[in-house]
């Protein structure tokens, strides 16, 4: 394993390179442990082999052990659909409660209400819910299906035939071109390259967008060299179960007798991209979800909202509620019955049971005539609410990427009103911030800047007048650099340090040409080196062709044929590649390139350029663009002969080989001249750095979470202004020296609270790599002094810095914070045992740490540590989180995440397929979350408010008259007022609220993103917020009974209303106008619609009433219609409206005063109180300096070059150079060109 992870975090160095393992005739007795734990038995070319293997799953119950290439991401199918979704929608408290009162409505000696008032609308909730999520399902199917029907080509008897992604089986032999996506993790077997070298693209897998090389065994290269030989291939691979570790692979090939050893260098995975290889053949290792990706996926997790989960605790707390208040009134009912025993006992026989038992039977009775406190209509309605805003998101035009033909499209339609609480941010880079595009922007040559005005002696681009490169038939027309001035340079051929500069840019690298229709082709290992020597191209030095010890260029029209002598490879821990050669002349030069870093330190002493090139550099950063600095020296004759000895002595060492080749390189690269430095642009996505800006005035976190390494991540961070200048960056060390202080000076820290807080005017930030949190997550039983120790003893993890690793030990920041937190804590001691494990302790302090920076990278992380990273802050922190990515490697991220936006693309569409929201660019998640999630927030909030207090402002009338009706559970309300309340009266006004309300115009919202942080912290709906409603309601409702009882009291007469009907009429009449009221008085959004919807459901009211209390339905059924005109003889009372206006007016008068109060004491807006804050004291100082690397001068590095290791040796032995021709003819000759027809009727890829 460790072999495996040293492997994935140096990208494989090839010490002996993939594929030149050597056969053996068995195992090693070290290793017979290792192969007892190789329990994965592929034979190729045989499914009758792979039939026989079964796994247990229960009992008696087998199933078949490899599984087929079929991917499933949707949850339910045709059979399971229905008890899996009933079985999800029962999780919900609310549900259960419903289907309990459904049941106990159904028993008639407790029934108060007709079976299907609550029946009907349960039904309904269930058909409603389970038709979103069946037709979120279907979308899932048909993502599944287009990926399953991916064609590709497949060793089928002795030739290949097209066939589905979905009819793979392990061990069948694929062919693949150029460009095609690998369906399955394969074993590379051969490919028309040399030494059957292939070249992938992971930006899918890891986020890396330079090109990694794969290699076949030396014995499958040799042997496999037509379609006959494959198809006679019984070769049998003995590896690891299916695992989750990308970048780990161990196993071994059976073939002929004999033993060939298996790495992650000879595997495909599936989802990667084959580059630069015409064809490649592989055996299917692992299929479906057991390839890697699969498992670095994740399971589809039940998302709920915060609003969600409250409803749940209310529903809840109400139900228990209306337990105390039925109980409370089955005991006076039973008190009331033993008095009537006693007083009039003539009348107890009309009942036949006990007075406990018809208390028991009247406790039931209330707790349904009170059940409709928790209504389904509610539930009901904000179903609609919820698709009504997901189409709302989906019209949006301003949303709309046309490049792509992408809508903005929200895929779950349950969790639009938590986009408006939304608290971090878990961003993937490539893809997602980055638009995969490196262009040559700037370079400084001799101190001078060209491209742009720069510092110093600086020359500005002038407009380039047509085509400038015509005179140079090799120029690539792509290239947008262009500069007048340098041109006429380049051209007059007499400044020497230009003409090396450029000459640097195409001799020293790793790119291998091709001639196609007399065009030259690049096949760069990264975007960096394609972009620099394509620059160099267009300017007249031209990278022709390369043997393995010549490189030819055409300088300016000449052909000149370069010796090389000595490649210098670039790594991580060298960041500098060198190429030693010898000049057509006979001189030798050594040309290098690389981080300024390492670069200005092995300068020679008298540089005239060296301070105006830091100038152009530290320029260059502020831009951030990425740059490297170039150097040359010249070597004499006689100090090359003695070094050359000396490096083919050591290049022979058994031991320390690579220690004693890098210091023989190290004593070569001193003394150079500076020659210049380039600047190239990674391009952000469109309107990212201010749609950051704008994220972190709303209070959100944004954490970047990329495969790619730290100083591009870093790089992009600086360049989308997620990390500034003055921020203290916190590293490796810093980070373990905190949780030793959290261990040494306060282990009892238990909640946030006690957490000590750090000084306002300190901003932090954090880069980390996914090394150091696999070793900090994963080995949390050490102490934290011995993980200093190993950190210190571990090179790899100094990888990414070489600079001062002591900052904070030097001003002892972190006993300065822990001093700062006793100052501001009382000195009360609050020493408790910890019932914690100490891992938990240390993950939550870490977590807490992290969670004060300003903004966390986290680099090189694998997609399984990417979700691990979302969960933790998940846990500890009891936040709403997003993740937003555009790859495979994200799904994983974006399914553990509140909330998942997948990006449509250059990287596929499986982030988009598992997404919640999807977007065509970063920049859009800008109005997704301050626009569309905010009024989510709000419309859902206040509809819920509103609904709560219209709900008890009619309801809790009930309960008073229960004490005037003997306890007996005798309705005060009509039969059909309280079926068509939430039905008709008032479910416009709701729905009105939920779907059309707005506090602010999208502009506004925009402009004040300050506002977004009532969402976060939960200030629109709460329980305090919800105690206001009970109150407000249970207010309106005694006003409304007690104010009509009291004028109604021993009156008579044609004007009177004191008879139960018209009594009733009058109360549900003031409650249902004062309803009205109140719609007015919080709506803010004010449009025709709104008017419309209060004045049809008065309507409604009016025609339904005259409806059901109509003497011809009276006459149909008297016990279903009993209120005959009863509303008739209300209003046309004079007397009996002034009541009705008395009860709107002592409901509305005082709550309007009480609001306007509130108001003037109300806090001022976020944005307000920024701008009124003074600046806050600085307790103690610290200087807030960034901890990258510096060059001199404190500048910042730029440097940001991807790369990886191993292609010089390719070069320099001849690997990728050569190949027998016959066998490449012959392999390419035996692949079908399938026709026409059969590419139109095999599908399509996404």
């Amino acid at each position: 394993d460790s072999k495996g992870e040293d492997m994935a975090r140096q990208r494989e160095q090839p010490g002996r390179g993939p594929g030149q393992e050597g056969a053996a005739e068995g195992p090693p007795a070290a290793d017979s442990a290792l192969a007892a734990a190789f329990t994965w038995d592929i034979k190729a070319n045989s499914h009758d082999y792979h039939r026989q293997f079964r796994k247990k799953v229960f009992l008696c119950w087998h199933r078949q052990k490899y599984k087929t290439n079929i991917i499933r991401t949707a949850k339910y199918n045709f059979f399971s659909f229905l008890p899996l979704n009933l079985y999800e929608q029962f999780h919900r408290v609310s549900n259960v409660y419903f289907l309990m009162t459904v049941i106990l409505q159904g028993i008639p000696e407790i029934s108060t209400l007709p079976w299907f008032t609550l029946f009907a609308p349960l039904v309904c909730l269930l058909a409603i819910r389970a038709t979103r999520d069946l037709v979120d399902d279907i979308g899932r199917h048909r993502s599944d299906r287009t990926v399953n029907n991916r064609p590709c080509q497949v060793l089928v008897g002795k030739s290949f035939i097209w066939q589905k992604w979905k009819n793979l089986c392990v061990g069948d032999v694929v062919c693949l071109s150029n460009d095609s996506i690998v369906p399955a993790d394969l074993l590379l077997l051969a490919s028309s390259e040399p030494s059957s070298l292939c070249y992938v693209e992971t930006a899918d897998i890891d986020g890396e967008t330079n090109l990694k090389f794969r290699q076949a065994l030396m014995v499958t290269h040799q042997e496999l060299t037509n379609t006959r030989k494959m198809a006679s291939f019984q070769g049998r691979v003995m590896c690891e179960e299916p695992n989750s570790r990308m970048h780990q692979f161990v196993g071994r090939l059976e073939w002929n007798g004999k033993m060939y050893p298996l790495d992650i260098g000879n595997l495909l995975l599936r989802g990667c991209k084959i580059r630069n290889t015409n064809m490649c053949y592989g055996m299917v290792i692992y299929a479906g979800f057991d390839t890697k990706i699969m498992k670095n996926c994740g399971k589809i997790h039940l998302k709920r909202t915060k609003l969600d989960l409250l409803m749940n605790k209310l529903v809840v707390v109400i139900f228990l509620s209306l337990v105390v208040v039925s109980t409370a009134l089955a005991v006076s009912f039973g008190l009331w019955m033993r008095e009537l025993k006693d007083r009039h006992h003539y009348l107890w026989i009309l009942y036949r049971r006990s007075v406990a038992m018809e208390s028991f039977f009247i406790f039931w009775s209330f707790l349904i005539l009170l059940s409709v406190m928790v209504p389904m209509a509610m539930f009901i309605m904000a179903e609609f609410i919820y698709l009504g805003n997901s189409i709302f998101i989906n019209w949006d035009q301003a949303m709309y990427y046309a490049p792509l033909n992408q809508p903005a499209k929200a895929r779950s339609t349950s969790l639009n009103d938590q986009l408006g609480q939304v608290e971090y941010i878990f961003s993937d880079k490539t893809g997602t911030l980055t638009q995969n595009i490196l262009a040559f922007k700037k370079c400084c040559i001799d101190g001078h800047v060209y491209g742009g005005w720069g510092p110093g002696r600086s020359l500005a681009c002038a407009a380039p007048q047509g085509n400038p490169y015509l005179w140079n038939k090799f120029a690539d027309g792509k290239l947008r650099f262009h500069n007048e001035t340098l041109l006429r340079i380049v051209q007059a051929k007499r400044d020497k340090a230009v003409r090396e500069f450029w000459r640097v840019l195409a001799i020293c690298h790793t790119v291998m040409v091709q001639e196609k229709e007399n065009l030259l082709v690049y096949q760069a290992a990264s975007p960096d080196e394609e972009a620099l020597i394509t620059a160099a191209r267009n300017f007249g030095y031209v990278f022709l062709s390369r043997t393995q010890d010549t490189i030819t260029l055409m300088e300016l029209g000449e052909e000149r044929v370069y010796q090389v002598l000595a490649m210098m490879d670039f790594n991580s821990m060298r960041k500098r590649m060198s190429v030693l050669v010898r000049k057509p002349e006979g001189t030798i030069c050594l040309y290098t390139k690389g981080a300024d870093t390492v670069i200005l330190e092995r300068l020679h002493r008298k540089q005239s350029s060296k301070l105006s090139t830091e100038e152009a550099l530290a320029a260059f950063a502020k831009e951030s663009l990425r740059t490297l600095c170039l150097a040359y020296k010249e070597v004499d004759e006689a100090t090359y002969e003695r070094w050359h000895q000396r490096h083919q002595e050591a290049s022979v060492l058994l031991q320390n080989r690579a220690q004693a080749l890098q210091e023989l390189y190290n004593e070569m690269e001193q003394s150079l001249k500076l020659l210049g430095a380039t600047a190239i642009e990674d391009r952000l996505q469109d309107g990212v750095p201010n749609t950051i800006k704008c994220l972190k005035k709303a209070n959100i976190k944004i954490w970047v979470l990329t495969g790619d390494k730290q100083e591009t991540a870093v790089n992009i961070s600086f360049a989308c202004q997620l990390l500034s200048e003055n921020m203290l960056i916190l590293e490796e060390k810093e980070i373990l020296q905190f949780l030793e202080a959290c261990s040494e000076h306060n282990s009892n820290l238990q909640t946030k609270k006690d957490f000590p807080k750090l000084p306002p005017h300190v901003k932090l930030a954090m880069v980390i790599d996914g090394v150091f949190l696999d070793k900090l997550l994963l080995s949390l039983r050490k102490e934290p002094r011995a993980l200093i120790q190993n950190v210190e003893a571990d090179e790899s993890w100094q990888e990414p810095f070489e600079g001062v690793r002591d900052f904070l030990r030097a001003r002892r920041i972190s006993m300065l914070w822990w001093n700062f937190s006793v100052q501001q804590t009382p000195t009360k001691s609050k020493v408790s045992k910890s019932r914690e494990s100490l891992e938990v302790r240390r993950e939550r302090a870490f977590v807490d740490l992290a969670s004060r920076c300003q903004a966390v990278i986290c680099c090189r992380v694998t997609p399984k540590q990417k979700a691990l990273v979302v969960a933790l802050v998940k846990k500890y922190q009891q936040v709403v989180t997003l993740a937003i990515g555009d790859g495979a490697n994200d799904v994983n991220m974006i399914k553990t995440a509140d909330i998942g936006v997948g990006l449509a693309g250059q990287e596929g569409t499986q982030a988009v397929q598992n997404s919640d929201f999807a977007l065509g660019q970063f920049c859009f998640l800008q109005r997704l979350l301050l626009v569309h999630g905010r009024w989510s927030y709000v419309r859902v909030c206040k509809f819920l408010r509103y609904f709560v207090y219209k709900t008890l402002a009619i309801m809790m009338a009930q309960i008073w008259f229960a004490f005037y009706n003997s306890f007996s559970g005798q309705p005060l309300y009509e039969g059909w007022f309280l079926a068509l309340f939430n039905l008709l009266y008032t479910t416009l006004p709701c729905l009105y609220i939920g779907l059309f309300e707005q506090d602010m115009s999208a502009q506004r919202s925009l402009q004040m993103p300050e506002l977004y942080m009532a969402g976060q912290k939960n200030e629109l709906f709460n329980y305090w917020v919800f105690l206001q409603a009970i109150a407000h309601g249970t207010a309106t409702s005694l006003v409304n009974f007690f104010m009509t009882l009291w004028i109604s009291w021993d009156t008579a007469g044609p004007c009177s209303f004191s008879d139960f009907q018209s009594f009733a009429v009058v109360v549900a009449l003031s409650g249902l106008l004062c309803i009205i009221v109140e719609v007015i008085l919080i709506i803010k959004y004010w449009t025709v619609l709104c008017v419309v919807t209060i004045v049809l459901s008065l309507g409604f009211y009016g025609v339904m009433t005259y409806i059901t209390q109509s003497y011809r339905l009276y006459r149909i059924s008297p016990k279903t219609f009993p209120f005959l005109y009863a509303d008739r003889n209300v209003l046309s009372c004079p007397s009996t409206m002034l009541v009705i206006l008395l009860n709107i007016t002592l409901n509305t008068l005082p709550v309007l005063a009480l609001r306007m109060i509130c108001q003037a004491l109300k806090k001022p807006r976020p944005k307000e109180e920024v701008k009124e804050e003074a600046p806050a004291e600085e307790i103690f100082t610290v200087e807030s300096v960034p901890r990258l690397h510096r060059g001199s001068r404190g500048r910042r590095s730029s440097y940001a070059f991807c790369h990886d290791e191993g292609y010089a040796d390719l070069i320099t032995q001849g690997k990728i150079l050569q190949r027998p021709q016959e066998s490449s003819n012959e392999l390419e000759s035996d692949i079908p060109v399938p026709s026409e027809e059969e590419l139109l009727s095999s599908p399509n890829s996404s």
